[in-house]
């Protein structure tokens, strides 16, 4: 029996021998890490614990961030994690609620030929090349005018002015000379003789044509043998009298003009056009408009001028149109409203159905050919109508990339949208920065950043990026997240208090002797001061400033 007994103490003995030893090594190797110039832990599984560690943060307050979890400073609301992955960043995710209470709408981005309207406004002119002015060709007094007020209707070849000039007289007698030596001549006259006479008579009546009378006044004069003592002055084409500048009993000299004439079968309406609608304004572009004098009624013409110079004051270009008044409803000075609908193509040019492949004229732009020629008003020679700004039939007809302009949120300097993730089960949308081109009505050209197909977000768009503020993410005002924001702050922060003291013995620290310590390294002089410091860390931590920045946090 006291043999059992020895054995038993025994075996127990080396019982408690094995569990103490075991309880030593575990009790060692956990406090290795503390004595160890190597941390233990790979550079990888250091940067990859970094990159994964998560920051807490209050949806109210995005700019409280926190290491662990925990209740809000400011507001004391329960703090929220807060990815810090690239696509967490630029993304948001919404319940089926939310997106019903912020009445998110998206639209497909699409390649379809789009119209521009342009709306301008101005007023009717005079066609400066119908107006035309009635003068005298010779000095003299005016003993009758025909047509004694403005706004009178003529025609061409109404009598206008009466006028007495003794020059005109004089003229007319050289002309009956002249006929009379042409006519004295006997057939055995000298060649010479007679090319003298015949000279004399043509430029006798040459000269009365000078001096304004018409080829049947000139043959009336010849068959009469008597000297016209006035001279009537005729209406050189119909239209309305605008301007009168003479009375009767006026003495007028050579060029006084008398009257004023216009034609108003066709004016001009000219437009005020911003600078920023340029781009879509062509030459030979069809314009509609209306008038308050005809409500409802569109009238139509052609651009046929686009001032080359801008108004510095106004900030708009003149663009003046041809339009045909045949019914004379059309009143100059009356005031308009016009509209261009311009096709856009790709790159933002512009198309014209009507004039492709085909010749216009730089003048008259109501001359149009399907061939190379001349024009039929001016005689100059027509241009190919691509020359002027539109596609040419070698280029690409590629429908233009283009979005809804409510989707855009444009801040300036940057553009960014919200795309809807097909791919997600819950609704989720993500912030896109692109390139806009230009304007073109309701539609954005896109240069870049979007490809068709995609759905943007069109109305609530603001909610989603109000949203994305809150949760500290990148957003239309926010290129950079606060969260990055604040870890660059963090980042300058340690770099500018990098530890170069030991904190024990106050020399320089020697970066080869370090220990870890709640997740950081702590640098000594010498390998004595790692058992002083973990002796009282807390006397030694308010000396390190990588501990600073973490009590300046709190």
């Amino acid at each position: 029996m006291t043999g059992v007994k020895i054995w038993i103490g025994s075996w127990i003995k080396d019982l408690l021998i094995l569990v103490f030893l075991l309880i030593g090594f575990a009790v060692g190797f956990s406090i290795r890490p503390l004595f160890s110039g190597n941390s233990g832990v790979s550079h990888t599984e250091e940067v990859t614990e970094s990159q994964t560690q998560t920051i807490w943060t209050c949806s109210m307050h995005p700019q409280i961030r926190r290491y662990e979890p925990g209740l809000c400073p400011i507001c004391e609301m329960d703090l929220i994690p807060l990815s810090q992955t690239e696509s967490a960043l630029t993304q948001i995710e919404l319940s089926e609620e939310a997106v019903k209470l912020m009445e998110i709408q998206t639209s497909p981005v699409e390649r379809k030929f789009i119209t521009s309207e342009v709306r301008m406004v101005g007023k009717i002119e005079f066609d400066e090349t119908r107006v035309k002015s009635i003068t005298t060709y010779v000095p003299g007094r005016i003993d009758r005018l025909f047509v004694d007020y403005t706004g009178i209707t003529v025609r061409q070849g109404d009598h206008m002015v009466e006028l007495y000039s003794p020059e005109l007289i004089s003229a007319q007698a050289e002309l009956l000379q002249a006929l009379n030596r042409v006519r004295d001549l006997s057939p055995g006259s000298a060649d010479t003789v007679r090319n003298s006479a015949q000279t004399n008579l043509i430029a006798s009546r040459e000269k009365l044509g000078l001096l304004g009378l018409t080829e049947k006044q000139i043959e009336q004069i010849e068959k009469s043998g008597k000297v016209l003592d006035r001279l009537t002055i005729y209406a050189p084409r119909g239209g309305i009298i605008i301007e009168k500048n003479a009375t009767e009993g006026m003495y007028v000299q050579t060029g006084t003009r008398i009257y004023t004439i216009a034609d108003l079968s066709q004016l001009w309406v000219k437009l005020d056009a911003y600078e920023s609608d340029m781009m879509w304004l062509r030459y030979g572009q069809e314009v509609e408009f209306t008038t308050e004098s005809y409500p409802g009624e569109v009238f139509k013409g052609t651009i046929s001028f686009i001032d080359p110079v801008l108004n510095d004051r106004t900030r708009t270009v003149k663009v003046r149109v041809n339009v045909p008044n045949f019914d004379e409803k059309l009143k100059p000075n009356m005031f308009v409203r016009a509209v261009v609908r311009s096709q856009v193509a790709s790159a933002g040019k512009v198309m014209d159905p009507r004039l492709e492949g085909k010749w216009i004229c730089p003048m008259h732009p109501e001359i149009v050919k399907d061939h190379a020629g001349t024009c039929d008003i001016c005689k100059m020679d027509l241009v190919i109508a691509h020359s002027m700004g539109y596609v040419s039939t070698g280029d690409s007809f590629e429908p233009p990339l283009v979005i809804p302009t409510s989707a855009a949120l444009i801040t300036g300097k940057r553009t960014v949208v919200y795309t809807s993730d097909p791919n997600s089960e819950t609704p989720t949308y993500l912030l896109r920065e692109i390139v806009l081109g230009p304007r073109a009505g309701d539609w954005y050209l896109v240069e870049k950043g979007l490809h068709q197909g995609q759905q943007v977000v069109t109305n609530g768009n603001f909610k989603i990026d109000s949203e994305m503020q809150i949760r500290g993410k990148i957003s239309m005002m926010n290129p950079t997240p606060d969260s990055m924001q604040e870890e660059s702050q963090m980042t300058t922060l340690v770099s500018r208090s990098e530890q170069t003291i030991c904190p024990v013995m106050g020399f320089a620290v020697n970066k080869d002797i370090f220990i870890e310590y709640q997740g950081k390294k702590i640098y000594f002089c010498c390998a004595g001061c790692e058992e002083k410091f973990l002796a009282e860390p807390e006397k030694y931590l308010t000396k390190l400033p990588q501990f600073q920045i973490n009590r300046s946090d709190k």
